[in-house]
């Protein structure tokens, strides 16, 4: 995009700072307009015949298209599930706590389940030390935002990322 003295048409057309057609002029003309208003002469449509060009803050207009730019870039959290039985092993435990870990620093939050088979149910004590475990490895990079809680053959808790 070329501004001020950078553009070299002899004539441009030219669109005023509030958007009304000032018309076919020459280039010279059109930059003292620009200055006697405080503002940057702007080629915006540069293959026209004569090329168009507007009378705008080119500084106010590269900080707005920075910012549009910078907040299309939107996470929107998901809940990430990692599960676990009351006898998974102590190296699978560290597997899954560092894929979780993974996604609360991608700012998602992480569900985590201790599933109950068969007469694995007898043994909720054993499932409550492994959620224990696994909240406890997280807690550096997350904080527990529902706490551990049996809904029928399994113990839930969700770990937001901090």
């Amino acid at each position: 995009m070329k501004i001020n003295e950078q553009i070299r048409a002899t004539t441009v057309r030219v669109v005023s700072n509030e958007g009304t057609q000032l018309g076919v002029i020459p280039t010279t003309e059109a930059l003292n307009i620009a200055r006697e208003a405080g503002l940057d002469l702007v080629e915006v449509a540069p293959n026209e015949k004569p090329p168009v060009c507007r009378v705008m803050d080119y500084g106010k207009y590269k900080y707005q298209q920075r910012k549009k730019l910078h907040n299309g870039k939107v996470h929107h959290t998901k809940i990430k599930e990692i599960r676990l039985r009351p006898k998974t092993g102590e190296h699978d435990i560290m597997f899954k706590v560092k894929q979780a870990k993974m996604f609360l620093q991608n700012r998602d939050k992480v569900q985590v389940s201790v599933v109950f088979r068969g007469r694995e149910i007898v043994h909720v004590d054993e499932g409550r030390r492994v959620i224990g475990q696994v909240i406890e490895l997280l807690d550096d990079v997350g904080k527990v935002e529902i706490a551990p809680s049996q809904q029928g053959r399994r113990i839930v808790c969700t770990v937001a990322p901090r």
